[in-house]
């Protein structure tokens, strides 16, 4: 006889939580812990944070997991303590200290090393990153002592400036493109300013349109007595796309998959094609790409919607 209680069954849940992971702790195992939480029974995280960094981590739950992939594309923004004078193993705290130092540098020599990474940039991707070759990660090679070429790959840095200095710990705030190693660009601040350099922090204060001042601590979801009220809506995750409200009838065709030609509709539709959110009464139905002569193509849709 089985005497193991049966397990409580997983809810449909919809929405995004804005999660502020501690340092220690993986983007995965924090995923794990707020899907227990919230007894969720779809969940994915936006992109992963190192376990020593901190700060915005975007979870998706159910439906809103359909447009994760979207926040993995969004620039990120990031506020990073950079120590000079020192370099390790994984450009990191987390790694062995390989060589130091002095740190004689001035606040224009900063400004200046600062100004040579803004804009596109060709960066190295570490040998400690999950990038793979071979279907084995760099970190794996790494931690055998074997080191690969890389190929530089092209980022862009929309935003770096100084946000303090007290020798020889350099604080800065990056907003960059996807694929940027913010531990790369330290240890390259550092050789630039001669010196060497390492990342001392790193918190993720932005992803995309999200900000970090809706972030909720993992210690405080674990206490709330009402954590699926921390939610927010789907298409947070879409608030930057224009949005078009569509009719009964048009609603309910473009939730059986059909284009809609809304040029002769009563509908409002947004000057600019692209991708667009669709609503119906308020409610989100999905995506879709406005196209010439203002054709609706449905792209993902939502689910938990059904036709009328």
């Amino acid at each position: 006889m089985n005497s193991r209680p049966n397990k409580k069954p997983r809810d449909l849940v919809d929405g995004v939580l804005l999660l502020d992971k501690p340092v220690g702790l993986s983007s995965n195992d924090a995923l794990v812990k707020a899907k227990r939480v919230l007894n969720a029974k779809k969940a994915g995280h936006t992109g992963t944070l190192d376990p020593f960094a901190t700060g915005l981590l975007p979870l998706c739950f159910g439906e809103a997991t359909k447009f994760s992939q979207d926040l993995l594309e969004a620039d990120k923004t990031y506020e990073a303590t950079v120590h000079l004078g020192i370099m390790t193993t994984t450009g990191d705290t987390e790694g062995e200290v390989v060589e130091r130092l002095p740190v004689d540098v001035t606040l224009e020599q900063i400004e200046a090393a600062l100004a040579r990474f803004r804009g596109p940039i060709l960066q190295v991707p570490p040998m400690y990153s999950a990038l793979k070759r071979d279907g084995k990660a760099l970190y794996e090679y790494a931690r055998e002592g074997i080191t690969l070429e890389r190929e530089a790959r092209p980022v862009t840095i929309h935003g770096l400036a100084l946000a303090g200095y007290e020798a020889p710990y350099l604080k800065i705030l990056v907003t960059c493109s996807k694929g940027t190693y913010v531990r790369v660009l330290g240890e390259d601040i550092g050789a630039a300013l001669g010196c060497g350099a390492h990342l001392n922090a790193l918190r993720r204060v932005e992803v995309g349109n999200l900000a970090g001042q809706d972030m909720i601590s993992l210690d405080d979801l674990l206490a709330h007595p009402d954590p699926l009220s921390l939610l927010k809506p789907v298409d947070a995750l879409l608030s930057t796309f224009p949005a078009i409200e569509l009719t009964p009838d048009l609603a309910r065709r473009f939730l059986q998959g059909q284009r809609l030609a809304l040029g002769k509709e009563s509908v409002s539709v947004p000057a600019e094609q692209g991708r667009v959110r669709v609503y119906h009464d308020g409610r989100l139905l999905g995506t879709g790409q406005l196209g010439d002569y203002a054709i609706l193509a449905p792209e993902r849709l939502v689910s938990t919607v059904q036709p009328a």
